[in-house]
């Protein structure tokens, strides 16, 4: 008791020395004391005293007002000019009952709102619509002196955070639509030059692959076609004209990998410079000097990711900067695939120090998956900043898409380490964790950190196309799943009373329900009946929660489980080929061929991406024949086909069956020829023949015709497009 006492009287006392030395009264007995005076009239400032006058609002219940300045009472001054001009930064100033919000440029202004709510004032911001304050009827400012500016002028992720205007400032997040003319910012070439416009009647104006122009929605410029330039001037011109005040434009490849042109004029300046960027750095930098006022954007991804060797980039050409080939385990530093982007990272600071860094941090596959790359973010953004990185663009949380892995505190621990990439980033984690899950933070920092630790004994690789699958021998084996589900059940414990904390850790379980049921469907012998029971709670509770979409390509997770059922719960195995002997003709890809002899036939079947059962083949026909150990009677044969357009796995051009008893002569039974197909969602497409009347044979012959290159519509146009097939099913 006399401890209670002591703790109280000591509480006591800090507060009367606070007051003591308090140098503003802003609010007194939820009345105010203080008023606000706009330096200048405009949208920045007004921001910033709404945001300001709202949040003493909802602490006090005392009202601001925006008065002249020979009002009484304290005045709080917003948008003075700081003494360091810093776009986005801020001073700010309390002493002798006034308050000073000063603006470096940019939201300075509201920025130092932020701060000001943030560090002195006990308001905490999370997520979308998610923050704490404390009530008090009285608001008392302390003596500040103090400046902040940002790392990064220009700072943007993927949050659906940001449907909140609120969370968006608090973050200091920036939007590409306010920055890019027309909202050309990434993969703009056919925006601006549609091929469906000048593809037909000047093919000459787009990529030279394998042997011949290809035109098509991602095909790349010729570059060292002068009438492209011209026409590109025409049109920049034109969108420069329609959005006046706009500084800057992307002028970019389409998205693609080894779509540059490759005619004889455009590998002559390539091999000149080392490097596919060359020929797109020339004609970028002619864009440059012609609108010497702009800024030009483009993008240095996939083939064009290294510098040029001899020309450089002019002061106002912007390098978008992609690292997404790089695995995510370790810091960019610390494995090839990093160390490769790093070569191109410092290559290009080298010769340029207007550099925008597009950083990766998504599972695009499987957006709802554990991705445990908290332990590498820091020290990537600090290597961006230390190589003239004055741009970031952190793709992190798959969009507006709730559910993703932790997506919440990834948006929170990126936009402050974009800010300020030298803070400490467990203490962010910790922080966040403590107000966004209450009671249940404890155990959830222990799953991330066994998750962290398991992820790097493993030795497996993370990247951004991942599976689950990859990991069930790693960080999401059997024995880790059962701690995870254990840890998970004190979490949900912890939190019971609260229906808002609950489903922020029911929300972050969900990565683990799903891949449970990814790894659960390799296995054989699974209780189909237990499956199922962790199937309905995965979907009731991404139905409670808001979850879309499975992954970039818009699956959904209703679709999702609709299939599983039917696809992946073990059924009554009514194929007559099961386990039968392959015998190749034309066999798969190397890669593939480990598993081929068993995957076509195991009554396993593949999911979404293709780590596991299914064998593939590029750019080349399939041709086989399945032994089924005797004499056998059906009607239907049916092969399973996975379309997944974004790794350029479309559908074949047909499959033909036939049938034989001697493995020698073959009767046709038919041919299914496929139409082509643009969705993007990841499916599975059966080809299914069907015989008029029942067939005996112990030999079916399987042909499949290959679509060749991918269309001129497609992201691989002019190159060999891939087909997958997993089971063969006789009946």
């Amino acid at each position: 008791m006399k401890m209670y006492r002591r703790l109280g009287l000591l509480a006591a006392l800090v507060m009367m020395t606070s007051a003591a030395f308090a140098q503003m009264t802003m609010v007194s007995k939820g009345k105010a004391k203080a008023y606000i005076v706009l330096a200048e009239d405009n949208s920045v400032n007004r921001e910033a005293a709404d945001m300001l006058a709202r949040f003493v609002n909802k602490i006090s219940g005392a009202q601001l007002e925006i008065a002249p300045a020979k009002a009484k009472g304290g005045a709080i001054v917003i948008g003075e000019a700081a003494a360091t001009p810093a776009e986005d930064g801020f001073e700010l100033v309390c002493k002798n009952g006034a308050l000073h919000i000063k603006t470096g440029g940019g939201k300075g202004a509201v920025y130092g709102v932020v701060t000001l709510l943030e560090r002195y004032m006990g308001v905490s911001y999370y997520a979308y619509k998610a923050y704490t304050l404390t009530p008090s009827a009285n608001i008392e400012l302390p003596e500040i002196e103090m400046s902040d500016k940002p790392a990064f002028r220009f700072r943007q992720t993927h949050s659906y955070g940001c449907q909140d205007p609120d969370f968006e400032r608090w973050f200091r997040l920036e939007n590409s639509q306010d920055e890019f003319a027309g909202n050309l910012w990434v993969h703009t070439f056919n925006r601006i030059l549609p091929s469906s416009v000048y593809g037909e009647k000047h093919p000459e104006y787009y990529s030279f692959i394998n042997g011949k122009r290809r035109p098509g929605s991602h095909s790349q410029w010729c570059l060292s076609n002068p009438e492209v330039y011209e026409l590109a001037v025409q049109k920049i011109d034109s969108i420069f004209k329609a959005n006046p005040g706009m500084k800057m434009i992307s002028v970019s490849q389409n998205d693609g990998n080894n779509t540059q042109c490759h005619c004889e004029a455009c590998a002559k300046i390539e091999e000149y410079e080392g490097a596919p960027s060359g020929n797109l750095i020339r004609f970028v930098n002619k864009l440059a000097k012609r609108f010497p006022d702009k800024q030009f954007s483009t993008l240095a991804y996939l083939y064009s990711m290294h510098p040029p060797k001899h020309v450089k980039p002019l002061p106002n050409v912007n390098i978008m900067l992609c690292d997404i080939d790089c695995k995510r385990e370790v810091p960019l530093t610390d494995n090839e695939s990093g160390r490769d982007f790093m070569r191109a990272l410092e290559g290009w600071s080298k010769i340029s120090n207007n550099i925008f860094v597009w950083d990766y941090g998504i599972n695009f596959d499987n957006m709802v998956a554990p991705f445990p790359n908290f332990h590498i973010i820091q020290k990537n953004i600090q290597l961006f900043k230390e190589h003239h990185a004055t741009m970031i663009f952190e793709q992190i949380n798959g969009g507006r898409q709730r559910g993703t892995d932790f997506g919440e505190m990834r948006a929170y621990m990126i936009a402050k380490l974009m800010w300020d990439p030298y803070q400490n980033a467990d203490s962010l984690m910790r922080t966040f964790m403590k107000g966004y899950y209450g009671a249940a933070a404890p155990y959830i920092y222990k799953y991330q950190m066994m998750l962290t630790g398991a992820l790097l004994s493993s030795s497996t690789p993370l990247w951004i196309y991942d599976s689950p699958i990859s990991h069930k021998n790693g960080m999401l084996n059997d024995r880790l799943m059962k701690v995870y589900a254990e840890i998970f059940d004190q979490a949900e414990a912890a939190v019971a009373g609260d229906s808002t904390l609950l489903a922020r850790v029911q929300t972050a379980r969900l990565p683990l329900r799903y891949s449970e049921l990814e790894i659960t469907r390799t296995k054989n012998g699974q209780d189909a009946e237990a499956t199922s029971r962790k199937l309905e709670i995965f979907r009731e509770q991404c139905a409670k929660y808001g979850i879309t979409s499975l992954n970039e390509r818009n699956n959904r997770y209703d679709d999702y489980c609709d299939l599983y059922k039917k696809r992946f719960l073990p059924h009554p195995d009514t194929n007559k080929a099961s386990g039968a002997k392959v015998i190749w003709h034309s066999a798969p890809d190397k890669a593939y061929q480990p598993i081929a002899d068993k995957a076509l036939t195991d009554g396993l079947y593949g999911g979404t991406t293709f780590v596991e059962s299914w064998v593939g083949w590029e750019g080349r026909d399939a041709d086989f024949v399945l032994d089924m150990g005797e004499a056998k009677t059906f009607s239907t044969v049916t092969t399973d086909f996975l379309q997944q357009l974004g790794a350029w796995v479309l559908l074949p051009k047909s499959i033909s069956y036939s049938y034989s008893m001697d493995n020698k002569t073959f009767t046709d039974m038919g041919r299914i020829d496929f139409a082509e197909d643009k969705d993007i969602q990841v499916k599975f497409i059966p080809g299914t023949v069907a015989a008029a009347q029942p067939v005996t044979a112990r030999y079916v012959r399987v042909k499949i015709e290959t679509i060749g290159v991918c269309p001129p519509w497609h992201y691989g146009v002019g190159y060999p497009a891939w087909f997958f097939i997993d089971e063969v099913v006789v009946e």
